[in-house]
């Protein structure tokens, strides 16, 4: 989905309603839990092999450097919509 459909999508709701974010929960009695969307926002993602999906690439490591991530090279760049 492209950010322009989403526009358009959410042309069809009332402004005041909540916005929910739905995902698998991954139990056994196959739940869809949604928790209220935190934010959108900038972001990247890569493929990774082990999810075997794209995963948000950090732009800065996570460590005392708070080095750019050398990881951010050859990710897509897209919108992002935070869950709480």
């Amino acid at each position: 989905m492209k950010v322009a459909d989403l526009i358009a999508e959410l042309q069809e709701f009332d402004p005041e309603q909540e916005v929910h974010f739905a995902y698998p929960a991954g139990d056994y009695w196959r739940t869809t839990v949604a928790p209220k969307v935190a934010s959108v926002e900038p972001g990247w993602v890569k493929r990774s092999e082990y999810h075997r999906m794209p995963a948000v690439v950090p732009l800065y490591l996570e460590d005392e450097t708070e080095a750019p991530n050398p990881d951010v090279e050859g990710a897509d760049s897209v919108c992002l919509i935070r869950a709480r």
